[in-house]
């Protein structure tokens, strides 16, 4: 049985990248580590902004690493093992990851900031340019 396309109006035209990328966003949906995403209002100094914040406590600085691969906005964390810690009880484990946000043309990272086990990513939210073209009609004879 074939899968229906999402976006198969006859409205859509050229969209099936999109269509793609939801497929490959739907399919690495993990839930670790867990993250927020909020809008942050326009300021005086700044404009409207996306933060994403990761919960990465345990993870230093130098085991995170923040990246953007084509049009997506990749982390990743890597902890190593430290062998010469004996555990009694081990609840919190030496855990890798990869979360990776796909970002729309033109979106910009503005910073990456890690406190208190939070790393807190802005992003610049691009004002939308309205575009009108006027497309000349050929009389055919």
């Amino acid at each position: 049985m074939s899968r229906m396309p999402s976006l198969s109006s006859p409205f859509l035209l050229g969209f099936d990248e999109i269509e793609r990328v939801l497929d490959r966003v739907t399919k690495a949906a993990d839930g670790y580590p867990p993250y927020n995403i909020e809008r942050i209002p326009r300021d005086d100094r700044n404009p409207d902004r996306l933060r994403i914040t990761l919960a990465v406590a345990g993870f230093t600085l130098d085991q995170l690493e923040v990246s953007i691969e084509e049009n997506q906005l990749v982390i990743r964390g890597r902890q190593t093992e430290d062998k010469t810690r004996q555990f009694i009880h081990r609840g919190i484990a030496a855990r890798q990851f990869q979360r990776a946000f796909v970002l729309a043309d033109g979106m910009e990272v503005l910073r990456a900031d890690l406190k208190h086990g939070l790393l807190s990513i802005d992003l610049a939210r691009p004002e939308p340019a309205r575009v009108v073209r006027t497309i000349s009609i050929t009389p055919h004879e």
